[in-house]
């Protein structure tokens, strides 16, 4: 069976002269295509407020009708959430299928959805986007029917839609439990590695910023027998799951690298309330790198969009450092590293060294040089600080072997007993 071409007409309503628009419609045209959505026209409008029956203004929907015919196009894609009646007066006005932006970024989510996790997410966000508009069906679906017999005066349509609704809710719950299952078993991971002390940095930014080819060069540099390179491809979210890597460095300290799913403008509520366990790992990280993809112009809005988003999860009050990758199509000097800020590109992997550089000032602070005389009878130390510690010289002196390290401050303070120098 040949399959239906679908071709779209973008719709957005530009309230009180919002300065993104432009760019949040463009963005609208790239969600779409990363569906496979073909598009063929733009209709846009300015007004005070939304018109609540259609969304925009009767006379525009003419205007969209006439885009749709000499377009050939069979779909319209609305810049915002549209209400359950919108849908349903603009279905029957235009004749053809109608969708928002919230379903459009639901829709690439499930298609990405590679973990039990993330697809578990993504349907819950799914259903809880759905009830509410078979809510608004119900006066439709009301009128279909008269009272007979035991359904007190329902119509045969709203009964239908009391047990669909049922239906939808009794599934939630049902993805939720599982949901939770999963969540308890990360926190316990999660206390794993705290109870190890190792250090967590976590990658955020922007969707398509760069954030898994930044992982990737790390992994290669640092711990290239891992063989885990993480998906990493230029498009939209193409990393919804939290990929997790231990990057070893040469004088013995580590840290743990997480990959998030990116962020978007008007990133659908529903989204964040079921991906909020996912983000909850950055909420717990020592370090946050924002990577902000340098090449784009609208940049600095990326930046904005991701710092709010973080907020709405409530991660607040972590240090970050702003790591501009993609800098070598803009001819921008790198790597160049300016206090919080370092320009690089991760791709030709230039900036590698200076980014861990960066990273480790921040997460290794506090770590203390010092001398230790550790009796022979101890030699369970020695191993413990060669596998934990930077040891820089050894000696075997007669009352036991000479370490000059540097240690971790806890350590410090827990082995004071043997500390020379």
């Amino acid at each position: 069976m040949e399959q239906l071409i679908q071709r779209a007409i973008l719709v957005g309503v530009n309230l009180n002269q919002q300065t993104d628009f432009e760019y949040s419609m463009e963005e609208l045209g790239n969600l779409a295509e990363a569906c496979d959505v073909e598009v063929v026209g733009l209709v846009t409008q300015n007004l005070q407020r939304v018109t609540s029956s259609h969304y925009i203004g009767t006379g525009k929907i003419q205007e969209v009708i006439a885009h749709m015919e000499a377009h050939e196009a069979n779909m319209v894609i609305f810049n915002d959430e549209l209400s359950p009646s919108q849908i349903r007066n603009l279905e029957a006005d235009l004749q053809c299928k109608v969708i928002d932006r919230t379903i459009l970024i639901l829709d690439i989510f499930a298609q990405r959805a590679k973990t039990k996790e993330a697809q578990l997410q993504v349907e819950v966000a799914q259903l809880q986007y759905m009830l509410p508009r078979l809510v608004g069906l119900r006066e439709s679906l009301g009128r279909q029917g008269g009272g007979g017999v035991g359904t007190k005066n329902k119509g045969a349509g709203e009964t239908k839609l009391e047990l669909d609704r049922r239906r939808i809710e009794e599934k939630i719950n049902v993805l939720n439990k599982e949901l939770e299952a999963l969540v308890a078993h990360r926190q316990t991971q999660r206390k794993q590695r705290k109870k190890n002390d190792v250090p967590v940095v976590s990658l955020v930014g922007y969707t398509n910023a760069g954030k898994s080819t930044i992982m990737n060069a790390l992994v290669e540099r640092f711990n290239p027998t891992a063989a885990k390179q993480v998906f990493e491809k230029d498009m939209l979210f193409a990393t919804l799951e939290t990929s997790i890597r231990n990057i070893p460095l040469p004088d013995n300290k580590s840290f743990l690298l997480t990959d998030t799913v990116g962020f978007v403008s008007k990133l659908p509520h529903h989204l964040v309330k079921a991906f909020r366990s996912t983000l909850e790992e950055v909420a717990e990280a020592d370090l946050l790198i924002h990577v902000v993809d340098n090449s784009n112009p609208n940049h600095e809005q990326h930046i904005e969009i991701t710092n709010n988003t973080l907020k709405d999860i409530g991660v607040q009050d972590i240090t970050t450092i702003y790591a501009y990758n993609k800098s070598d199509l803009i001819d921008f000097p790198i790597p160049s590293v300016q206090e919080d800020r370092i320009y690089l590109a991760a791709k030709p992997r230039i900036g590698i060294d200076e980014l861990v550089q960066v990273i480790r000032q921040h997460i290794f602070k506090d770590y203390i040089k010092c001398e230790m005389m550790i009796p022979y009878d101890k030699g369970n130390l020695v191993s413990y600080f060669n596998e934990h510690a930077n040891i820089q010289e050894t000696s075997y002196e007669n009352e036991g072997t000479k370490l000059v390290l540097e240690c971790r401050s806890v350590d410090y303070e827990r082995y004071q007993d043997f500390i020379i120098r």
